[in-house]
């Protein structure tokens, strides 16, 4: 069966769900339907006998992906390419997925066995849709009703079948609205960048607008001015008796004007106020010596007490941040993480923007956070985190643990031992909503001013600031991680200064002028675009992983460690969006067409009226929105012709020494760099892909017009007389000869040894690569001639079909016929021999404990733990690959291998008969940590009140 849990139960048993009578005084049998095997699974095990929990494994049926999923009868159609008929209503043409047939035929097979359907999805929009597609795709005569639960517990998945609802159409509506939304925008819009940019891009209502605040952020860098100041680090001396005796403080003010610092100057380099003060290297230089005997003394003491709240439990954007930020996850893998979690019954529903929590929940947070941190850790009150949700419908409640009471990761960790992301992401879920009920961390700032004359007569001033926590709080629990790009300071961080008084003398044993750049704004991680992004309203909670990984995928934005970075394919698409259809990427706009899609969902607006009023044009959205400008078949129509493609995919980046302005050109195969020389000829030349746009500089540019794109001239083969010449080719440098005009023969070429570059390889390296294969001899016993040849997957000998990988470059040339008949007198070896060392070792993987190291492959180099291999992409340096980041890729190559077939499940000669499962589970209640209040091992950079693993430190459970 379709991801079957068909485990007829020998009786309801204690506390199950079972069917009510029906009308032939027997039992109800009912059919429940989810997406995935593994909840099907989960869920089965809580209910009784007279349910059949059956799997759809996603959605059944979707729009057709290209013209040749498009029936027959409907090919002469003009809508046919849409696969939505714009002039009959909207009408989508839905096709049940070629791999889905068989599930289909399954479901229908198991709803002929009972009396009712229950449809078991997801609570949010995606859900309601999945249902509503079984619902037209299954056709059932038997009743019908909605199954709805936010955490599969035995309690939550009892009450979800004893109270069903029915279908909610207005949700159905919303999320069908934005299905066809998006085909309309992605299919009206697309076909214009094949055209004027680039075939087989795409455009899409919120990742066209996700890449464009990508694309502004860098051409921010790409325009920012650095400047310079400087200021004076001083260690002040506060005397014997003073704890800490030294402490840092820094020059702040010169004779009462503020010295500036980075947030004075704009990105044009420039100061933003005239009356500060901007120290230059001679001059801090000069005060530094001047002040050496200076009299300090302490002008004033501010000291203030502060209070910090918990953190609201997490949804999915605020969860995706943390665990960006704190376990180095992508978007993808958090929630793909989740899904898992939740599915198995640890946490509740994460597609949530809702930071509520139940009553329950609060009960269990608050019992678990003072048997383990004691009463003075707990909030004198419970806490409630309300926030304004754009669409009341979908605001469930915070992802948490699941369960009235809930387990500590300690208790979890045996279970999850087999996905350590997983227990992570648990361990981080329920840190958060534990601290959540947690006391407020309370401390205190003092701020010390302290001044004196140097001796050339300046009043100097310098200030020390420093944060001491006097209660700790939910810090205890629970400290919310800092993005790595923008910097800033963690909650729990602590900097001590001595008791100071007003008028007390102090000296300055260490005086350093220190000098200082501004730095351009920091690039986007995945989880400060999640925050803009939300913060801009585009998009949802549920569609921020999908967005990011799309705009990867499609080769807009790649990554250089965690920071995002935009292609140059994306700076064109961006820019041809922004000059002919800034509507469709205009923030406000995208924030409002939300809100619009929100009333569907919330039956304030008619989904028909609508679309029709969005695609046609119409009174529908705010003013100046796409449907009141005409529409976005005539926004799109009366474009497409205004549009020059040379203008569009040149993008200026600066002058030369001679004032010609430096382009990047968007090509077909790929960017160039191209500048018109006083000849009028163009000159170009290519771009390396991995060159990040706000690094490409005037002195990169020359260096990359000096290797022009007809290649090298490293000087003319003597044999032959043809000019031999070096290049920068799609699969890397090579060597090639010019042959004459008229000359049809293919001409000889070489990739460049790794041991060679474009700008040292000679003319003799270039022949020597050209006479390859190089003949080593011939096989005595076979006949067969033994080449020595440098191949795509490095050196290698090749007898007949027989292929033996070498180990090193300088073999293809230096073997001898005696070393080769030795390497194949030797059993073959699968894929490259192993004695080749690996190109970096990183060391035992945190999660694993596995080594990991970097290698050099068929397909370039990869990290592997000996298990799984993933390869390095566009931006991952062999030499400054982190292991954090070694560790994300080989996450995510595990995520996407192929699942292992499945044996088919021998057929009944029954169908009602099952197998039997039994009636009862042993309830095993978990142990409370101990009475000592400790938190237990530490993981991901915080405090935990439970063992992380068993080879943590052990809590002694209560007797």
């Amino acid at each position: 069966m379709a991801g079957s849990t068909r485990t007829k139960k020998a009786g309801g048993g204690a506390g199950r769900a079972s069917g009510s009578p029906n009308g032939n005084g027997s039992a109800t049998r009912r059919l429940v339907i989810v997406e995935s095997p593994a909840k099907a699974k989960k869920i089965a095990s809580y209910l009784g006998s007279n349910f059949i929990v059956e799997s759809s494994r996603g959605h059944i049926r979707d729009l057709p992906r290209n013209a040749k999923d498009v029936p027959e009868k409907y090919k002469g159609q003009a809508w046919a390419r849409l696969g939505v008929d714009v002039e009959n209503d909207f009408e989508p043409l839905y096709l049940v997925s070629a791999d889905k047939k068989s599930t289909v035929t399954e479901l229908k097979d198991a709803l002929k066995q009972v009396d009712e359907l229950y449809l078991a999805t997801d609570g949010d929009r995606e859900g309601e849709a999945i249902a509503w597609h079984l619902l037209e795709t299954l056709k059932p005569k038997v009743p019908v009703r909605r199954m709805v639960f936010h955490e599969i517990t035995e309690s939550a998945i009892q009450a979800a079948a004893a109270n069903p609802r029915d279908l909610d159409q207005d949700l159905v509506d919303a999320q069908e609205t934005r299905r066809i939304l998006d085909r309309l925008y992605g299919y009206e819009v697309s076909p214009v960048l094949w055209k004027k940019v680039m075939p087989k891009l795409s455009a899409g209502r919120v990742q066209s607008v996700a890449t464009r605040v990508v694309v502004e952020r860098e051409r921010e860098r790409i325009r920012f001015v650095s400047a310079e100041y400087w200021d004076i680090a001083a260690t002040m001396d506060a005397g014997p008796d003073a704890s800490p005796r030294r402490f840092g403080a820094r020059l702040v003010s010169v004779d009462g004007a503020k010295l500036a610092t980075g947030r004075d100057f704009g990105p044009d380099g420039r100061l933003k106020n005239s009356d500060t003060k901007v120290l230059t290297e001679a001059e801090a230089r000069q005060l530094a010596g001047a002040l050496t005997e200076a009299q300090l003394r302490v002008s004033s003491v501010e000291e203030k007490p502060y209070t910090r709240k918990p953190y609201a439990p997490f949804m999915t954007s605020t969860l995706q941040q943390e665990a960006s930020r704190k376990l180095r996850f992508s978007a993808d893998r958090t929630m793909r993480t989740a899904q898992r979690l939740y599915e198995n019954g640890y946490i509740t529903y994460m597609r949530t923007d809702s930071t509520t929590l139940s009553e329950t929940a609060i009960a269990a947070s608050r019992n678990q956070a003072r048997d383990l941190y004691g009463e003075q850790y707990l909030s004198p009150q419970p806490r409630q985190y309300n926030r304004k949700v754009k669409n009341a419908q979908e605001a469930h409640e915070a992802i948490r643990p699941a369960g009235e009471s809930f387990r500590t990761p300690g208790e979890v960790a045996n279970e999850l031992s087999n996905d350590v992301d997983g227990f992570k992401l648990y361990e981080l879920i329920w840190q958060r909503t534990i601290a959540s009920q947690m006391a407020d961390a309370k401390g205190t700032t003092l701020s010390v001013r302290i001044s004196g004359t140097a001796s050339s007569g300046e009043e100097c001033t310098f200030a020390a600031s420093g944060r001491t926590i006097t209660f700790p709080g939910f810090l205890k629990a629970y400290v919310e991680a800092v993005d790595s790009e923008a910097g800033g300071v963690a909650d729990d961080a602590e900097s001590r200064l001595p008791q100071l008084a007003q008028d007390q003398p102090i000296t300055a044993p260490e005086l350093e002028p220190d000098g200082h750049t501004t730095n351009p704004p920091p690039r986007f991680t995945e989880a400060s675009l999640v925050k803009t992004l939300e913060e801009l309203g585009i998009g949802r909670p549920s569609t921020y992983a999908s967005i990011i990984s799309t705009v990867q995928e499609r080769g807009y934005v790649w990554k250089k460690g965690s920071a995002l970075v935009p292609s140059w394919i994306a700076f064109a698409v961006v820019g041809l969006m922004e000059q002919h259809f800034g509507r469709l990427v205009d923030y406000d706009f995208t924030a409002a067409l939300e809100d619009e899609l929100d009333g569907i969902a919330e039956g304030r607006e008619e989904r028909t009226r609508w679309l029709a009023g969005f695609y046609f044009g119409g009174e529908v959205g705010p003013e100046d929105s796409i449907g009141r400008a005409g529409g976005l078949k005539k926004l799109v129509g009366s474009s497409v012709e205004e549009i020059d493609p040379r203008a569009i995919n040149s993008i200026p980046m600066f002058d030369d020494e001679d004032g010609r302005t430096i382009y990047v050109r968007v090509g077909r195969y790929g960017p160039y760099l191209e500048r018109t020389l006083q000849d009028e000829t163009a000159q170009r030349a290519n771009l390396p892909d991995d060159l990040p746009p706000d690094e490409l500089t005037v002195q990169i540019a020359e260096k990359l017009f000096a290797t022009p794109m007809e290649g090298r001239s490293l000087g003319t083969d003597p044999e032959s007389g043809h000019e031999v010449v070096a290049k920068e080719g799609r699969f890397g440098p090579y060597v090639t000869e010019v042959l004459p005009e008229g000359d049809k023969s293919k001409p000889r070429t070489g990739s460049l040894l790794k041991s060679m570059s474009l700008d040292t390889v000679t003319l003799d390296d270039a022949l020597k690569l050209l006479s390859l294969p190089r003949v080593v001899g011939t096989d005595p016993e076979s006949g067969n001639e033994i080449t020595a040849q440098n191949g795509r997957y490095g050196p290698y000998l090749k007898k007949g079909t027989d292929s033996r990988s070498l180990e090193t470059e300088d073999q293809i040339f230096s073997i001898t016929l005696d070393e080769a008949l030795k390497i194949y007198a030797q059993p073959k070896q699968r894929g490259r021999r192993a004695a080749v060392p690996p190109l970096r070792e990183l060391g035992e993987a945190p999660d694993t404990g596995k080594a990991l190291v970097i290698k050099d492959g068929r397909f370039g180099p990869y990290v592997t733990d000996g298990e799984t291999n993933a390869s390095l992409r566009k931006g991952d340096a062999v030499e400054e690959l982190s292991m954090d980041r070694a560790v994300e890729l080989l996450a995510e190559r595990r995520a996407k291998a192929p699942a292992k077939k499945k044996a088919p499940a021998k057929k009944s000669t029954s169908s009602k008969s099952t197998a039997s499962k039994s009636t009862t589970a042993k309830k095993t209640t978990a142990s409370k940590s101990t009475g000592t209040k400790t938190a237990a091992s530490k993981s991901t950079g915080t405090k935990t009140a439970a063992k992380k693993s068993t080879s943590s430190k052990s809590t002694t459970s209560k007797s």
